[in-house]
């Protein structure tokens, strides 16, 4: 729909999702492990005692209840304090420690115990409290514990930047399979996406090892099952977090639809890129007027820079005719390809 989706903020977000101009900030309570008496705790803090500077300063401001371990842990994997300049990794580093020292100093308020720390006479209080000058996680780390709070990517997408490498392998998206009325049972199809969850189990009347996984792309999710010799085959490959390329059956039931898979692989990715000369391949025999027509109005669709050549291939002889458009490479153009050709049109 075109909005974009805020990550949580401890200076910016509510409890819910609220909208913000034209967007919409992620809510604080739908963080993992923070619940709605934290999120008025530290809107109450922020209000009294002003807008949150740093991640130490958070810790000062809020009340105990707040500054408790495991609730920091989730707001700094969520992205929570990305605002303030110091990465997750360095904050995640040093929270344990920070937050011992925040609570210990309230406790002695609370009791009148405050007084002078000789020692602490000598130190520079801007240096004590530094987050130090760390790397980020990489980006494949830092979305998976950003999904394992939010339940969902936020700042970035593991697939962004691949949409055309892994449309080449794809013959349909899961949103277009999962949505189409057109999907019939036994169809064969091909995705390719990100595994976000594997699980192996044991069938309880035959015993045998089978394998379940789901498969994310841009616009949907979808369980694939891995069973006898597709499961001896691959189940060293159901790796979670890993991208991969899925041929499978589908499998229609009352309770939703799911993939019976024959093969899985991860894809040679390399780098997306929108140029260069888009090769199509299609059976003489399927080259009719009708499907040339209707060929030359996709291309005029994805006007562009890149040649295109069409390969007309006749038992072991092909012929390459050079066509006198040229297209801009996306997913979208490829998809249309493969509607129109065939899933196989493009390798």
């Amino acid at each position: 729909m075109g909005i974009q989706v805020l990550p949580p903020d401890v200076n910016e977000s509510i409890g819910y999702f609220a909208a913000v101009g034209t967007d919409i900030r992620f809510g604080l309570g739908a963080v993992r492990n923070v619940g709605f008496n934290v999120v008025d705790a530290i809107r109450a803090s922020r209000t009294e005692k002003g807008a949150f500077e740093s991640f130490h300063d958070f810790l000062r401001k809020v009340p105990i209840p707040v500054a408790n371990k495991r609730t920091v842990e989730s707001l700094i994997k969520a992205g929570a304090f990305d605002s303030l300049g110091a990465t997750r990794r360095a904050m995640f580093e040093i929270h344990e420690a920070a937050v011992e020292s925040a609570v210990k100093i309230k406790r002695d308020e609370q009791h009148g115990m405050v007084g002078f720390d000789f020692d602490s006479l000598f130190d520079d209080p801007q240096e004590t409290e530094q987050v130090p000058d760390r790397p980020e996680w990489t980006k494949k780390e830092k979305l998976a514990l950003e999904r394992d709070m939010l339940g969902l990517y936020v700042s970035d997408h593991p697939l962004a930047g691949l949409e055309i490498p892994l449309a080449k392998h794809a013959s349909t998206t899961i949103a277009d399979l999962v949505g189409s009325e057109q999907t019939q049972d036994a169809d064969t199809v091909t995705i390719a996406g990100l595994i976000t969850s594997v699980q192996h189990r044991i069938a309880k009347k035959s015993g045998n090892q089978y394998g379940i996984i789901q498969v994310e792309d841009f616009g949907g999710e979808i369980a694939v099952m891995f069973m006898g010799k597709a499961y001896q085959e691959f189940s060293p490959d159901l790796i979670s977090d890993s991208v991969v390329v899925v041929r499978g059956r589908v499998s229609l039931r009352d309770d939703g639809m799911n993939l019976h898979a024959y093969s899985i692989f991860a894809p040679e990715l390399g780098q997306a890129s929108d140029t260069g000369t888009l090769t199509l391949t299609l059976a003489e025999a399927r080259a009719t007027t009708d499907t040339v027509r209707a060929l030359g109005e996709v291309i005029g669709r994805h006007a562009g820079t890149s040649e295109v050549r069409l390969k007309l291939v006749k038992g072991h002889t092909a012929r390459v005719f050079e066509l006198p458009h040229h297209v801009t490479i996306s997913a979208d153009l490829f998809g249309e390809l493969k509607s129109l050709l065939g899933p196989n049109c493009l390798t």
